[in-house]
């Protein structure tokens, strides 16, 4: 159905090459529907060669051949991407955007553009068993939200709300949420080697209780808390409830809670334009 729409992606990084993969993947849509623009030609030139999609180091001239016109743009360079594109965006086209912390609003009027989708995906998109949350403007019409579920179900799961400020609370929790559990990750296998395993074996072993913790939550047919799966593997007096007990005493619940906290601030900043340093660098003598 929206296979002959063209799809035009501002900014051919990481997470656009992502969903032309997944569209590609999914036949969502065919290779020549597809364009890409940004400033580095050897770029474009690797995606070409990969999926056979058109490219461009004009951003304004992909745009006005674009049925969607997506953003994949680094926040930071957000506004310059939006002046540039003012005037280019075909009337009936939609906007969509992956740009952490960019609000409609922003984004409609740097374009001068009424039609726009906002969303945020995550890195698992990449193999497409991400999560993508997601709302739109009220000019949106049902053929694009419906070609916008087909794109972003490309990536994996999709989320609609209606609520614009879930979008930050998102970029918070799914978006920034792979780098908590890669961090996780990282320290079990760490302390895997420091009791005496090889690393090999130490990332095998995380990376499958990871990955059948997961499934086994997933795969439950009733709803079931977390805790109560928790609780499960806890016996008392044994290793789990050690394990645990220290956890909660490093405070390590505050931590993630602090962390996730952090990056929504985070995300609400850079929609306000701020600098890309990190909060305790613009602020280094750590006041509020």
């Amino acid at each position: 159905m929206f296979k002959e729409k063209k799809i035009a992606f501002i900014g051919p990084g990481e997470m656009a090459e992502a969903m032309i993969h997944g569209l590609i993947r999914c036949q969502v849509a065919q290779p020549q529907a597809l364009l890409a623009a940004g400033p580095r030609q050897e770029r474009l030139d690797q995606l070409h060669q990969k999926y056979g999609i058109l490219v461009y180091l004009d951003n304004a001239h992909a745009a006005r051949q674009a049925d969607v016109v997506v953003l994949s743009v680094k926040p930071q360079r957000m506004d310059r991407v939006l002046t540039g594109l003012k005037g280019a965006i075909p009337p009936s086209a939609l906007v969509l955007s992956i740009v952490a912390g960019a609000a409609i609003g922003k984004i409609s009027r740097g374009l001068g553009h009424p039609l726009v989708v906002r969303s945020m995906p995550n890195t698992p998109a990449q193999i497409g068993e991400g999560i993508t949350v997601w709302t739109a403007s009220s000019g949106v019409s049902d053929e694009q939200m419906a070609m916008t579920r087909s794109i972003l179900g490309a990536l994996g799961e999709e989320v609609f709300l209606e609520e614009e400020y879930y979008l930050d609370m998102a970029t918070a929790l799914s978006g920034t949420g792979p780098a908590y559990v890669f961090l996780f990750m990282e320290a079990m296998v760490d302390a895997g080697v420091h009791l005496g395993f090889p690393r090999r074996i130490a990332e095998q072993l995380v990376a499958q209780t990871v990955r059948g913790s997961v499934d086994y939550y997933n795969q439950r047919d009733d709803p079931v808390h977390l805790a109560r799966l928790r609780n499960e593997v806890t016996s008392p007096g044994g290793t789990s409830a050690a394990a645990l007990y220290y956890l909660e005493k490093a405070g390590f619940r505050t931590a993630i809670s602090r962390a996730i906290w952090a990056a929504y601030e985070r995300s609400i900043e850079l929609g306000k334009g701020a600098s890309s340093r990190l909060p305790e660098q613009q602020n280094p003598g750590g006041g509020a």
